[in-house]
């Protein structure tokens, strides 16, 4: 009766012995292919998201590229996937997140071979942002505008510009470079406008001073120096208002201010359109 037993039990343990080995096995398996499958995996999710991006599918796309950051985490893929993420966040109007996305990057990524794309990508997404600022502003007040979105693009841009000056982004970033410095300038002369038509001769002649030091080489300068000379003029602070109108002569001897001077309307700055 003994031997049933034993024989009983030898079988139990060998099958018990056989599951193990064959869960080993598939464990094995399992580690020595899944680096494989994952490189894969991660592989078909940015050609996915790739496909949405370009469908114009960005939230589908930005999920997407989530994932193969986390799955490719380390990788050349993984930095990749992270710029079309922001691009794409971008392109559906995430800006806040565009922006801290590439700063990620920045961060994360300074060796990247894609690196001058980031910097790049962060003047345009806030280049866009405010484009259009000199066109909207006739519907708002001088004191509710904010230009530090087109600051911070000129800034990204000249980081581009400085760190990559032979990057294929680098002559495009340099034109907006002009656009926003010109475009700043403008705004700064309209601000100055502004105060010298409200006898504000002061900080007329300091907005228009700011134009002046910030911004060379813009066309709005010629009409800041000449709103520098008639402020000091009105000021009484006659040594100011010689050097002005020294640096002007110099610079804009055939300006037509001399001549027409400043011909501001009744209505405010912000309704001349």
């Amino acid at each position: 009766m003994k031997r049933p037993a034993a024989q009983a039990l030898g079988r139990s343990a060998g099958t018990v012995l056989l599951v193990s080995m064959l869960a080993l096995a598939g464990a094995l398996s399992g580690c020595s292919s899944s680096p494989k499958d994952d490189r894969g995996s991660a592989e078909k999710l940015y050609a996915d998201a790739k496909d949405d991006l370009r469908a114009g599918s960005y939230d589908a796309a930005i999920k997407g590229f989530e994932k193969v950051e986390g799955r490719a985490a380390g990788t050349l893929l993984a930095q990749q996937a992270l710029l079309d993420m922001a691009y794409a966040q971008w392109k559906s109007g995430e800006r806040v997140q565009a922006i801290a996305t590439l700063d990620r990057f920045i961060k994360l990524h300074p060796s990247s071979p894609a690196f001058d794309y980031a910097p790049y990508l962060k003047g345009l997404v806030n280049f866009n942002d405010n484009t259009g600022f000199l066109s909207n502003i006739s519907r708002q007040n001088v004191s509710e505008r904010d230009q530090q979105a087109s600051r911070d693009a000129f800034q990204s841009f000249q980081q581009l510009v400085e760190q990559f000056p032979e990057s294929k982004y680098a002559p495009d970033a340099r034109q907006r470079m002009d656009y926003i410095a010109n475009a700043l300038a403008e705004y700064e002369v309209h601000v100055a406008r502004y105060y010298y038509r409200r006898s504000a001769y002061l900080a007329a002649a300091n907005r228009a001073q700011l134009a002046v030091r910030e911004y060379q080489g813009a066309p709005a300068l010629e009409e800041a120096l000449y709103i520098m000379v008639v402020s000091y003029d009105r000021l009484g602070l006659t040594a100011l208002r010689d050097d002005a109108e020294r640096v002007m002569k110099k610079n804009f001897p055939d300006s037509r201010h001399y001549k027409d001077g400043i011909r501001l309307p009744e209505q405010a700055w912000w309704q001349f359109w």
